[in-house]
């Protein structure tokens, strides 16, 4: 598969170029978005540490980092009870962008076979479902290119045309896929990306993504991309929601 569908570049060419030639953003307001809770964790890491307490270091860090941008943000995390995936984005229905942080695992057979470490990297999701389509895709390509620039990579797991996955690249080098049945994604009232930070079923990875000096780079990457993304309003945003095939 080319990394990035033919048809879709004669639109996303505009927002591309804006993003990257604009002058300095404008401040946004981010929902950071620490996905799962203590009732519904999400992955379990090799070390047996859950994902939800991953996803809440590095929000904390993300919002650290937009905030040093200039930024507002609300953090939504499930702490005491776990919020529902469509409803976390009612926690500040205003926000102009929300980012739901995960770290991810693989499937259950694979780490039956033994094959932990064969999966690692980051991946983005956007929905074609969601309120403004465009310009979640614009702010999924902007954090996807300052995720390679801080030296990580994408997997490609997720695109794999397996039962359980196969959800399309988008962009294969920056590592977005389209994925439109999430909750979280799909029932936002605003631009909504889900980043899967890194594969914590992986040992070598999980003591990687829980290093204090990794969460700080991620925090700043996505950060960086979502600041950018929302700074810049002049760009024509690619109708994808109304011609989903269009990704």
């Amino acid at each position: 598969m080319p990394a990035t569908h033919p048809g879709l570049m004669r639109f996303l060419l505009p927002a591309l170029l804006a993003l990257c030639c604009a002058g300095p953003a404008r401040a946004g307001h981010v929902l950071v978005d620490a996905g799962h809770g203590p009732e519904q964790p999400g992955a379990t890491g090799a070390s047996g540490r859950a994902e939800y307490l991953y996803n809440r270091d590095l929000a904390a860090a993300l919002a650290r980092a937009l905030a040093a941008l200039g930024d507002r943000t609300t953090r939504i995390e499930g702490i005491g009870a776990d919020i529902p995936s469509a409803r976390r984005a009612a926690g500040a229905p205003e926000a102009d962008l929300l980012v739901s942080i995960h770290h991810d695992s693989a499937q259950a057979r694979f780490l039956a076979a033994g094959r932990q470490s064969e999966f690692a990297g980051y991946s983005i999701f956007v929905s074609a479902l969601n309120a403004r389509p465009g310009r979640s895709l614009a702010c999924a390509l902007g954090i996807g290119e300052r995720l390679r620039s801080a030296g990580e990579r994408p997997s490609g797991y997720h695109a794999e045309p397996v039962e359980g996955e196969n959800h399309p690249f988008i962009d294969r080098r920056l590592g977005v896929h389209r994925y439109d049945d999430l909750a979280v994604l799909r029932n936002a009232p605003m631009p909504a990306v889900l980043v899967e930070a890194g594969v914590i079923i992986n040992p070598e990875e999980e003591l990687r993504l829980g290093r204090p000096e990794t969460i700080a780079r991620l925090a700043r990457a996505i950060a960086q991309g979502a600041h950018a993304c929302l700074g810049n309003h002049r760009h024509q945003e690619p109708d994808l929601g109304a011609t989903p095939g269009r990704f």
